[in-house]
């Protein structure tokens, strides 16, 4: 099977992207398949920032760009809630407004069983998709962040439910800390992550790694913690993919991973996101399409 190959600085169609983290300036991936258009131009992204106290942990970063992602919302809404340990504090902090009746008639759809579960405990009104097809508002986090406001999510392993929670959303809020900015998706070199159905998993598997092969991709079936195949909340294995650089052309390589027969979702969130609210030493900011 050909490979795709993520790189191609001599290709006639590659184009360059601007990189607002970094100030550098990435190529576009030479497409395997022609027909696959390639963005060429990165939005405009609006920022917002205010300082916060020094000395602050992972976790107490992430609590801050949790409640400042609560101001989004407002009495009356449908919220899709994340699943993640920041998504964790944000279900927290709803779950405390609505108590002290700040906020009133919320209803929440959660993206996982966690997820539903925490809520729950903190008596917030719960419903689906299929009785509340329209959300206002979802707020979840994420495991990578790139200039463009496109993201990898999915290592808690809720991808498919996240996706279709925050694909029917009005708007989605995303909260992280800064360690999850990202050069280009794939960056960090942790897992990307591919859902697929446990039927015949390890020929997908295959098929992922030579779709990659010139790259050197490692791609690894997700064990849980006695050794045996993870399973999502959808009874489906996952795929994790080690990027060695980052994808320079998500886009392409979505479809690509997404054509693929019993691949049942992927964790790149594309052209999704309307603010990402990073928490880090300097402050935490707001970036917005």
């Amino acid at each position: 099977m050909a490979s795709l190959s993520l790189i191609s600085p001599q290709s006639p169609s590659s184009t360059l992207r601007h990189n607002s983290f970094t100030g550098t300036r990435l190529p576009s991936i030479f497409l395997r398949n022609p027909t696959i258009r390639i963005r060429s131009t990165t939005p405009s992204i609006k920022a917002f920032s205010a300082p916060v106290p020094s000395a602050l942990t992972q976790d107490e970063l992430k609590k801050l760009a949790a409640d400042k992602a609560v101001e989004y919302v407002k009495s009356g809404m449908v919220l899709g809630l994340g699943t993640g340990s920041t998504a964790a504090f944000v279900v927290a902090k709803l779950g405390e407004l609505l108590s002290s009746g700040q906020l009133t008639n919320i209803v929440g759809v959660p993206t996982s069983k966690r997820t539903e579960e925490q809520a729950l405990s903190l008596n917030i009104p719960l419903s689906t998709l299929d009785d509340h097809p329209h959300i206002d508002l979802a707020i979840d986090g994420a495991d990578e962040v790139d200039p463009n406001l496109d993201l990898v999510k999915g290592r808690g392993g809720a991808l498919l439910r996240e996706k279709m929670v925050e694909a029917a959303s009005d708007k989605f809020v995303v909260v992280v800390d800064d360690s999850k900015l990202v050069s280009g998706l794939g960056g960090s070199g942790l897992a990307m992550p591919v859902e697929v159905v446990q039927f015949c998993w390890k020929y997908n598997l295959v098929r992922l790694q030579e779709l990659f092969k010139e790259e050197g991709v490692d791609a690894k079936l997700r064990l849980d913690g006695n050794g045996k195949p993870y399973v999502t909340d959808n009874s489906n294995y996952i795929v994790d993919l080690y990027f060695k650089t980052p994808i320079r052309d998500s886009a392409a390589a979505g479809k690509e991973i997404a054509a693929f027969e019993g691949v049942v979702e992927h964790g790149l969130f594309l052209d999704m996101t309307t603010a990402v609210i990073i928490a880090g030493k300097e402050g935490v900011s707001v970036k917005s399409k």
